[in-house]
């Protein structure tokens, strides 16, 4: 079982919801939906619909529109992160509810702060209610606002405010002014925002418990200045000034850098309530002031000291319960990951110590990979964070540390893999970094994904590059991935003549110089897979001189058993399709495979596909082109060799469908032909008796098997091995047979 556990059966309710809205919902004449019969849903239920709707991409002005019926879904804590959402459209949805709590972080669709602190003021319970709110990356438009009763509405008005993030937006220093008249305020962001002047905060010393000020690059007072009013904040208990170090040279931030210096070695009686201070990426920060920062604080719980030069200080390490931010040990890494997954310089710069301290990991580590999953989907856009994360993501699932992982993990992390080829295909060490973390047998085999994306990036890959190497790697995920995929997005795939094209191409380049390595077989392997029950797919194989090539090779690897079967296997899938048989009506190729057939020295696997492809050449007559000698002379020895063959041990082939052996059962057909095909089907039955039993009653093979056995003129030979395999069969129908799924060939 998956190390996670099953998921909750509220979230897998809540999924249902939100995949069927269309059906659950009726429309206004506005096009917004509403839910046609909607229960009186428990409070909590109503915020993490909203939620869930949110994160699966769902919500918009159309979809919010469930949430106008205020009576059966009450919203307290609601989230509309990121969704494209106008300003009417919350003003209708969102603001008639007794709101706590709104993360209306990044949404698109034009809505602006004003039109939120308007539309949320205007109910008179939300003036109040409202505890929590966060704009993180909304433009203000305060000119916009109007007056209200002859009073100008701000987010003074939203007099029940405690926390506000307002990071990354436009903020004015007038904005600020009016927040900071707020009675109840503990909590303020204003990191990465245009304000110059922090002298307001002056009006809220004595409730403000947090202040975030991370990368405040307008600010435009005097250390002294700056350091007097933060002085005044007698309730501070959390202050944010780092910096975006990738941002400041040498030559700027010296205020800001001054101001610290000030901060960390001067008096305790200065921000004496304080216990968490951060100052990552203040480039110019001693040990020595930290040191005396620590010492002069006995009660602080976190330090942050990432892209300082700092956090080896040796004191750090004697505070048990002190969190530190930074460099110098994998705990520092870790802790940096986690705090600031929202700041793509922090993330950057923690991924890259991340990757030094697991080049060398031995010991599966689903924490550090979960803190590298979060840091790639809070950045999505981020070159920088895909580029060292992707390596890192290798690094934690490299040979066998990705088994002991929880399996919806790594689905989770081969997703984000994917997302990463998909948003940057021109960045070639991104696109080797994923490569080289697919290019698993047990993720590719066993995580659930979706492979069919896969396979089509790998092949859009490998248009492009060269390399031997990770030429080798690509087929290798492209022989894999194939066999995976449903038959309908294998036809999507055979569709594509590129892909035969370029694996022919590696084919051909291995030929030529006559070597076997696992390149040639992947290739091989792959091709044999994708013409698999697929005729377009074997017709792009032949009209890309795919038969005059596999004739070379059946050749030049006389002496490769492996080699021969894989050729000869998808010689097998084209003498299938009775449109194509006639292109394999050579007498030099079909020569060929009958000495294979004859040769008592080869492998039993090669015997079994040679014998496949004359079996099924053999078995129309009225296709057969090159006279009726070389088909009686067929035939004999098709019966005469299998006779000879023991029954073998390893599995060397696996059918999608047993229907192609349906011709082949006839009553009417020769007994070489009736004997090869079930000889086969009793070799898969042996080896596998769970997956084709129940594909033997379903295609009518059993029934095929049961006239053929009863047929006065069937070779004993033949009533053999078909009532061996009904027997078989019978038996697996009592439920003490296992079941096991089967993969396909390889």
């Amino acid at each position: 079982m998956d190390a996670d556990g099953p998921q909750a059966l509220c979230d897998l309710c809540l999924a249902q919801v939100c995949s069927s809205l269309d059906a659950l919902c009726s429309r206004r004449a506005d096009s917004t939906m509403c839910l046609s019969c909607a229960p009186l849903f428990p409070q909590e239920m109503a915020d993490q619909l909203l939620r869930k709707m949110a994160t699966k991409g769902l919500l918009n002005d159309t979809t919010v529109g469930i949430f106008r019926n205020c009576k059966e879904l009450r919203l307290h804590r609601a989230s509309i992160r990121c969704c494209p959402v106008s300003a009417e459209a919350f003003r209708l949805a969102l603001c008639p509810h007794r709101l706590q709590e709104l993360d209306a972080s990044w949404v698109s669709g034009g809505l602006t702060g004003a039109n939120i602190v308007s539309g949320l003021a205007s109910n008179p319970e939300c003036r109040s209610s409202l505890q929590r709110l966060s704009l993180t990356g909304l433009h203000m438009d305060f000119e916009s606002l109007v007056e209200d009763g002859g009073a100008r509405v701000g987010f003074s008005s939203l007099h029940g405010l405690r926390a506000l993030n307002l990071a990354n937006t436009d903020l004015t220093d007038a904005v600020l002014a009016d927040i900071c008249t707020l009675p109840q305020l503990e909590s303020l962001d204003i990191s990465c925002s245009a304000v110059s002047k922090l002298t307001a905060l002056l009006d809220c010393k004595n409730t403000l418990k947090s202040l975030m000020a991370h990368r405040v690059r307008q600010l435009d007072m005097s250390p002294a200045r700056l350091l007097f009013v933060l002085s005044q904040l007698h309730a501070l208990r959390h202050l944010d000034f780092s910096e975006d170090h990738f941002a400041v040279d040498d030559s700027d931030g010296r205020d800001g850098q001054e101001t610290v210096r000030q901060l960390l070695e001067g008096s305790a009686h200065v921000l004496p309530s304080l216990v968490s201070l951060d100052i990552s990426g203040r480039k110019r920060t001693t040990e020595a002031a930290v040191r005396a920062f620590v010492e002069a604080r006995g009660g602080l719980v976190f330090l942050g000291l990432l892209a300082t030069g700092a956090s080896s200080c040796d004191i750090l390490t004697s505070q048990k319960n002190l969190k530190v931010t930074g460099e110098a040990n994998e705990n520092q890494v870790c802790e940096a990951l986690w705090r600031y997954r929202d700041r793509e310089c922090f993330i950057r710069e923690a991924l890259v110590h991340l990757y030094n301290l697991t080049t060398d990991i031995d010991k599966p580590r689903p924490d550090m990979l979960k803190l590298v999953l979060s840091g790639m989907q809070s950045h999505p856009a981020s070159l920088h964070v895909h580029l060292v994360a992707t390596a890192c993501m290798f690094n934690l699932t490299t040979q066998n540390l990705a088994e002991a992982m929880p399996v919806s993990l790594l689905s989770s992390t081969v997703t984000q893999l994917l997302y990463a080829m998909t948003s940057f295909p021109n960045h070639q060490q991104v696109q080797k970094n994923c490569l080289l973390a697919l290019c698993s047998d047990y993720i590719l085999q066993d995580v659930p994904f979706d492979k069919y994306l896969a396979a089509m990036l790998v092949i859009k890959w490998l248009r492009s590059h060269e390399d031997p190497t990770l030429q080798r790697m690509a087929v290798a995920v492209i022989s894999i991935l194939v066999a995976k995929l449903s038959t309908e997005e294998m036809a999507q795939l055979g569709k594509d003549a590129f892909i035969m094209k370029q694996l022919l191409a590696i084919v051909q380049q291995k030929a030529m110089v006559g070597v076997v390595d696992s390149t040639l077989k992947f290739a091989l392997s792959a091709l044999w897979n994708l013409t698999d029950e697929m005729p377009t797919a074997a017709r792009n194989f032949i009209e890309c001189q795919g038969l005059e090539l596999y004739e070379e090779v059946l050749e030049t690897y006389y002496t490769e058993p492996s080699i021969q079967q894989k050729v000869l296997g998808l010689l097998n899938n084209i003498a299938e399709v009775e449109v194509l048989q006639a292109d394999l009506m050579e007498e030099g190729l079909l020569e060929h495979i009958l000495s294979l057939l004859q040769d008592s020295q080869v492998e039993v696997g090669v015997h079994y596909f040679a014998g496949g492809t004359l079996a099924q050449l053999a078995s129309r007559p009225e296709a057969w082109t090159l006279g009726d000698e070389l088909r009686s002379a067929t035939l004999k020895q098709l019966h005469a060799s299998i006779m000879t063959w023991t029954q073998l041990e390893r599995e060397i082939v696996s059918y999608r469908s047993l229907r192609p052996f349906c011709p082949l059962l006839q009553t009417w057909q020769p007994s070489g032909v009736q004997l090869w095909a079930v000889w086969a089907i009793h070799l898969v039955c042996c080896q596998n008796p769970s997956h084709y039993s129940s594909m033997m009653e379903k295609e009518g093979v059993t029934e095929l098997l049961s006239a053929l056995a009863a047929h006065p003129d069937t070779h004993d030979d033949i009533k053999g091995l078909s009532d061996g395999i009904l027997r078989m069969i019978e038996q697996h129908q009592n439920p003490s047979f296992k079941n096991h799924m089967e993969p396909r060939n390889s």
